[in-house]
C-alpha cells in the first residue's frame, strides 16, 4: 500500500490511495444512462465528503464504474464502497426492472502504491472509453471527470485540484501537463494488461477478463497481453517455444524432432509453468494437448524431481517476456504431435 500527502498534516504520513471498481452482471451495463449517471456521480460525491477522504477521478461506463480516492489512516475501502454500491443497486432496480444482481461481485479495491503509478492509472482511465468503444479520444467521453479537470465541462460539486495537484502547482499548468500526459494512448499490450488485472473486458467485448476468470495475478497478465489477442492456446504456444528453446529443441512439439519421451517432458514443463504463473490449471493443459489429467500430473511430478527441470521452471519470467519469443503458428503444435484436443494420435496412443 502506497504512502500518499494528504492535505492537512495530521496522518498524511500514512495516506493511501485506492482504486474501487464496480462492474456490472451480465445484462445490467447501463450505468451511463441518462436516468443514472447524474445519481451516481453525485452518490459517489457524497461518499467523500467525509473529512480525510479525496476523489481524485471517476470514470463511468456502461458496465463499469471506476473510482479512484485517497483514504486517511483509520478509513478503508470497504467504507466507502458500503456508503455506495447498495444505493446505486437499487437506483439501477428502478430502472431496469428485472431480477438478479446489479454487480457481478461487491467491489474489487486495488492500492494505488505510488504517484507514478497514479499518474499511470489516470491515463489508462482516461483512453479506457476509446478501448471500449465508447467514444474516439478521451476528451470526448463525458461520463467521468477527465473533462471537469481539463476545463471542459462544469464542476458539478467535483473538486479536481487534488488530481491536479499531482500534475503541478497552478490549475493552468496542470491542466496542459495532465493533457500532454494522456495524448499518448496507451499500448495495446499494457491496456490488455491492466484489464486481465482487474478483470475487465478487453478491446469492444462485453465479456470481463479470461473465460470462466475473473482477475489474474500480473505473471499471467503478462504472458496473456505478449501472447496477443490468441488467448489461452497462444499462451501455452508461447510456453512451448520457451520449453523447447530450453531443452535445445526448437521445432520439439511442431514437429517429430526428439522422441516421444522428450515430447512427454517438453509437454509436462508447459503444464508446470502455466500453473507456476498462474495461467491455468492442469486440467486445461491436458485438454490443450488431447492428454490424461492423471497422467500429465505424474509427468509434472516427474519434472519438479530433476535438477535441470527445476533450472527452467525458476528462470525468471523477464528472460521469457525478453526473449523475442512470439505466439505466431500456435496451436499446431498439439496438433502436429498428435495432441489434437478430444482424441488421441497414434503417438499417444502409444506413448501415453
Amino acid at each position: 500500500m502506497g504512502e500518499q500527502d494528504a492535505d492537512d498534516d495530521s496522518g498524511e504520513d500514512e495516506a493511501a490511495t485506492w482504486h474501487l471498481l464496480w462492474q456490472a452482471a451480465f445484462g445490467r451495463d447501463c450505468f451511463t444512462h441518462p436516468a443514472l449517471f447524474a445519481r451516481i456521480r453525485d452518490r459517489l460525491i457524497d461518499a467523500h465528503r467525509s473529512r480525510g477522504r479525496q476523489l481524485l477521478d471517476y470514470l463511468v461506463l456502461p458496465g463499469e464504474i471506476h473510482v479512484v480516492c485517497r483514504l486517511e489512516a483509520g478509513d478503508a475501502p470497504e467504507r466507502v464502497a458500503r456508503a455506495f454500491g447498495h444505493v446505486v443497486a437499487r437506483w439501477v432496480r428502478q430502472v431496469q426492472r428485472v431480477r438478479g444482481p446489479v454487480f457481478a461481485e461487491p467491489y474489487r479495491a486495488f492500492p494505488v502504491e505510488s504517484d507514478a503509478d497514479l499518474r499511470v492509472l489516470v491515463r489508462i482511465l482516461a483512453w479506457r472509453p476509446v478501448a471500449q468503444g465508447a467514444c474516439v479520444t478521451p476528451t470526448h467521453h463525458a461520463q467521468g471527470a477527465l473533462r471537469i479537470t481539463l476545463g471542459l465541462s462544469p464542476a458539478s460539486g467535483f473538486n479536481a485540484r487534488p488530481l491536479l495537484n499531482h500534475f503541478g502547482e497552478s490549475v493552468i499548468g496542470a491542466r496542459a501537463s495532465l493533457r500532454s500526459w494522456i495524448a499518448r494512448r496507451p499500448g495495446d499490450r499494457d491496456l490488455m494488461r491492466w484489464a486481465l488485472v482487474h478483470g475487465v473486458p478487453h478491446g469492444r467485448t462485453r465479456t470481463g477478463g479470461l473465460p470462466g476468470r475473473g482477475a489474474v495475478d500480473h505473471a499471467a497478465a503478462d504472458l496473456f497481453a505478449a501472447a496477443g489477442a490468441g488467448g489461452l492456446d497462444a499462451v501455452l504456444g508461447l510456453l512451448e517455444k520457451w520449453v523447447a528453446l530450453c531443452l535445445g529443441k526448437p521445432t520439439l512439439l511442431s514437429s517429430y524432432e526428439g522422441s516421444d519421451a522428450l515430447r512427454s517432458r517438453a509437454r509436462a514443463l508447459v503444464a508446470c509453468l502455466a500453473v507456476r504463473h498462474g495461467v491455468c490449471a492442469a486440467a486445461a493443459v491436458a485438454r490443450h494437448y488431447g492428454k490424461a489429467k492423471a497422467t500429465l500430473c505424474e509427468q509434472m511430478a516427474a519434472c519438479r524431481s530433476r535438477a535441470e527441470d527445476r533450472a527452467i521452471l525458476e528462470m525468471p519470467l523477464e528472460r521469457l517476456l525478453t526473449s523475442g519469443l512470439d505466439a505466431s503458428g500456435v496451436g499446431t503444435a498439439a496438433r502436429r504431435s498428435g495432441g489434437v484436443p478430444g482424441r488421441r494420435g497414434k503417438l499417444d496412443k502409444e506413448n501415453p
